[in-house]
């Protein structure tokens, strides 16, 4: 039977199932079997963006379930995100078009800036551009570009605006010079970066943190154990609180990530770890166990995007 994340009610009234499914890399015939098959196992929630060329594949997936009769339009809350090349307020119109038509789902319940870092444009094809590609830089004010993603709310095919990767002292320039508040802010949150005071922050604001990368990045770890963080899952306190609740180390990852607020969209093609990611709302941890998960926290990066380090709308040069 299928496993329903419950919903968290985002500032302007819409409702976003607080576990998603995480697409990066997710591609071709792979990303639409994954996306299939976590729509089977109950996920209502799917994040995508123009960066990760698969929106094409995702959207394909949706029509594909809908014409199953597996669920309706309305059901599935889907998020995609304007790539930094297409930061300067003439391009946020043509690169949502692009997203809207790649995906063909009718409309797009969430729409964010990708980071606050602006790219200079070159194309719409990305060539491969990735986040390990240091790209010419372009000088565009995050406020102008978000003012141009309000504009969009105003077309009625997107329903809710956001951003991915601001520092404090940048969601605080939108909302103070701009008229929209962001619904949500995407960064990397997991263990081993809890993102606690940025978590706080938000809060106050109505604004709801959506976790990237919420269980560290297993893969990039073996392949780099030097550069990249070591995952927590491996780690006997994670183990130890599995073990009393018979959850994976992982479940009790996700699990956390969202007693402490967050939505995390963790990635996978593997059905049963699908399965596994999504059912972790038949427990909840203690206290105690919260504050052994707080213990993790070493502020590293497993997506630290040291390539634009030298841009100046850098966004981790503060600690939230």
């Amino acid at each position: 039977m299928p496993i329903f994340a419950p919903t968290v009610t985002l500032n302007n009234g819409h409702k976003m199932p607080v576990l998603g499914l995480g697409t990066w890399l997710s591609r071709e015939g792979e990303g639409i079997e994954a996306i299939k098959a976590a729509i089977d196992a109950g996920y209502r929630h799917i994040d995508t963006a123009y960066l990760y060329r698969n929106e094409k594949e995702v959207g394909q997936a949706i029509r594909e379930k809908i014409a199953e009769g597996v669920i309706k339009r309305e059901d599935i809350f889907v998020t995609t995100k304007l790539w930094n090349n297409f930061f300067e307020p003439c391009k946020v119109a043509e690169a949502f078009k692009r997203s809207f038509e790649n995906l063909d789902i009718g409309y797009i319940d969430l729409y964010l800036m990708h980071s606050p870092m602006s790219f200079k444009f070159d194309g719409w094809e990305l060539g491969h551009v990735d986040a390990t590609t240091k790209p010419e830089y372009a000088d565009v004010d995050i406020v102008d570009t978000w003012r141009a993603m309000e504009e969009l709310l105003n077309t009625g095919k997107v329903r809710s605006i956001g951003v991915s990767n601001f520092n404090s002292e940048q969601i605080a320039r939108i909302l103070q010079q701009c008229e929209m508040k962001p619904v949500t802010n995407q960064v990397e949150c997991n263990p081993g970066i809890n993102q606690r005071k940025l978590i706080e922050f938000c809060r106050k604001l109505d604004i709801v943190v959506t976790a990237y990368s919420p269980l560290g990045r297993p893969n990039y770890y073996e392949m780099d154990p030097v550069k990249v963080p070591k995952p927590a899952l491996d780690d006997p306190r994670v183990k130890a609180i599995a073990e009393k609740y018979n959850k994976t180390p992982g479940q009790v990852i996700l699990r956390y990530l969202v007693e402490i607020g967050t939505v995390p969209v963790p990635k996978s093609s593997n059905p049963v770890r699908l399965r596994q990611n999504i059912d972790i709302f038949d427990f909840q941890l203690t206290k105690e166990e919260i504050e052994t998960m707080d213990g993790l926290n070493t502020g590293k990066r497993t997506v630290p995007f040291h390539v634009w380090i030298s841009h100046k709308n850098y966004p981790f040069h503060i600690e939230f």
